[in-house]
């Protein structure tokens, strides 16, 4: 240090670099280095000068920035990597300037005008295991932000950081569902190219979806009932083949958040939009809701509904039938009948599969155990409850492939599996979670096929069942029912947490064919969605290495090896993929030096 001026004080970092700079350099000198001058001309140093930001140096392929506000960093980088994504849909993947942001809250040392220190170190690290055009801040940023921003943030874990002697927990920051796009300056964008489209198309059918209801019980432990009770509702109406239903797991990204209608509306493009209320009281349960159309934000409709929690599925019917019938005044009886549902006589065992449903998230087996110990509770009290059988089996089958092999994991999958298969259930999602079992476990691909054909002939609407037969036909070589099916899931419920399912099948399907940089980019999507599961690493590895992108290639699998350090090649072949695919992953982990 020079010693001219020396200081400490708390500040946001934020540490930026390019992904895959010395390829882009390699492809296209030139080139880069101009787009990389008319970006930081018109859209990063502006940014950071309307957020208060000082740059503090740059680099070759990165910068360092100093906030006086975690906010404003955060919301500076968010807007920034929006920006950046934009510019690049028309730019093919390999000429694509993607930064990876890195933000930490904590102590520098200031002298001259360089800064130093741990937080300096945090933050440059954070940027590291950040995805290309991602943005990864630390767990002290995310206290200091949290509820300030519309901000999405993802979990991420405690993360090993190069020198930094304790895990640190990272978060994994975007933009949330119901943020309105701020005004961002876009670079090089060609006169006659429009902007993305902000909201989705209308289907050619009525189209609705349930919000999660408000918990009014002034219980926080009562969610998980709330949360129950839209998932059921959604389903009810689901099987209404004529109407086209956005899967929960979408709807939820609106949880906790004041959100407009018309918005919700545009984002998920359907016309109407349900909403509501559950206060749960002893053994009294009241529902409120109300049926919006979204467009106008005009009220339709509203009820309350009381019960015992021993009718608490009547209401359920009741609500259905009655926003059924408001939404298609010309809807018969029997279409209202068949969308009823058989849900198990036990409502302890109903609560313990809503309380493991959180758990089977990650795909990782350290959650599936937890879960496991909800759901085997469950079926302690309804040992013929189909919805837990098979998320048992997905359990042991999580547990199997990423826990070891196991061969108990394997044996008590397929056997809770083949249960739920056979007990002649109507639940579309205990059928695709069942099929894909049987498929992974048992290489039965002609009972997953069938499976599935069921479930979405039971509820075409399924995003669950859609996502995994598009995985289960990625599996068996169908790459034209995959793309059909991941398409129609991902416009179903496009915010959904299983929808990295729809991204690796379709990677799956591109390296089938032989198209590896298109596969790496499908594998990099799921990343974005669930960050966790050490197998979308392997996959986004093995592609980039057939593609010739061993550099990038080593980066990721140096990722997955610290989710599954015990990781071997025999993975690929024992997983049900036909040898077609199998054969070249493992020809691609076998130039990554992945252990057979």
């Amino acid at each position: 240090m020079s010693g001219a001026r020396v200081e400490r004080r708390l500040a946001a970092i934020l540490a930026a670099d390019i992904a895959g700079y010395s390829r882009l350099m390699g492809v296209d000198e030139e080139g880069t280095l101009a787009r990389l001058k008319a970006f930081r001309k018109t859209l990063i140093d502006p940014k950071i000068a309307e957020y208060r930001g000082r740059i503090v140096k740059t680099t070759g392929d990165g910068m360092l920035v100093e906030f006086g506000s975690a906010v404003d960093a955060v919301r500076c980088a968010v807007e920034v990597q929006r920006a950046m994504g934009a510019s690049n849909v028309d730019v093919p993947q390999a000429k694509r300037v993607e930064f990876r942001i890195g933000i930490h809250v904590g102590d520098i040392i200031i002298d001259d005008n360089d800064i130093f220190g741990d937080g300096v170190n945090i933050a440059a690290r954070l940027e590291g295991i950040a995805d290309a055009g991602g943005i990864c801040i630390s767990d002290d940023a995310h206290r200091q932000i949290r509820g300030k921003t519309e901000i999405a943030y993802d979990d991420m874990g405690h993360q090993s950081l190069k020198n930094i002697t304790e895990p640190m927990r990272a978060w994994r920051a975007r933009p949330a569902p119901s943020a309105t796009p701020a005004e961002v300056t876009v670079v090089d964008r060609p006169a006659d190219r429009p902007a993305p489209a902000p909201s989705l198309a209308l289907p050619d059918k009525p189209s609705i979806v349930v919000l999660p209801f408000q918990n009014m019980s002034g219980d926080p432990e009562q969610d998980y009932f709330a949360d129950g009770m839209v998932e059921d509702i959604t389903t009810g109406l689901s099987r209404i083949k004529w109407l086209f239903v956005i899967a929960r797991n979408s709807s939820f990204t609106y949880k906790g958040k004041a959100v407009d209608v018309r918005q919700v509306g545009r984002e998920l493009g359907v016309r109407y939009v349900l909403e509501g209320g559950v206060r749960k009281t002893g053994n009294r349960v009241r529902i409120t809701t109300q049926l919006v159309e979204a467009e106008t934000a005009r009220h339709l409709w509203a009820d309350r509904f009381d019960g015992a929690l021993e009718d608490v599925f009547d209401l359920q019917d009741q609500i259905t039938e009655r926003v059924v019938g408001i939404v298609e005044p010309s809807l018969q009886r029997s279409e209202i009948e068949r969308s009823r549902r058989k849900p198990p006589e036990n409502l302890d065992a109903y609560d313990f599969y809503l309380r493991a449903l959180p758990h089977m998230a990650s795909v990782m087996p350290a959650d599936a155990r937890v879960a496991a110990g909800f759901l085997k509770q469950a079926l302690e009290r309804d040992p013929g409850y189909a919805a837990a059988q098979a998320m048992l089996a997905w359990c042991h089958e999580i547990c199997f492939m990423r826990g070891g092999f196991d061969e108990a994991d394997k044996v008590a999958g397929l056997e809770y599996a083949r249960a739920a298969i056979a007990s002649g259930t109507d639940d579309s999602v205990s059928l695709a979670v069942s099929a894909l079992v049987v498929s992974h476990l048992g290489k039965e691909r002609e009972t997953a096929a069938h499976a599935i054909e069921r479930a979405l002939s039971l509820n075409p609407s399924s995003g669950v069942a859609l996502f995994f037969g598009a995985h289960i036909n990625a599996f068996n070589g169908n790459p034209a029912i995959v793309a059909t099916y991941a398409q129609r899931a991902l416009r179903l419920s496009p915010f959904d947490l299983f929808s990295y399912e729809a991204h690796n099948a379709l990677g799956l399907a591109a390296i089938q064919e032989g198209r590896y940089d298109e596969a790496a980019t499908h594998f990099g999507n799921s990343i974005q969605v669930n960050s966790r599961f050490s197998t979308l690493y392997f996959f986004q590895a093995v592609s980039l290495a057939l593609a010739g992108r061993l550099e990038e290639a080593g980066r990721i699998v140096r990722r997955a090896l610290e989710l599954e350090p015990g990781f071997r090649n025999k993975f690929f072949l024992d997983i049900g993929l036909i040898p077609a695919i199998a054969d070249r992953l493992v020809e691609g982990a076998h130039l990554l030096d992945l252990p057979d």
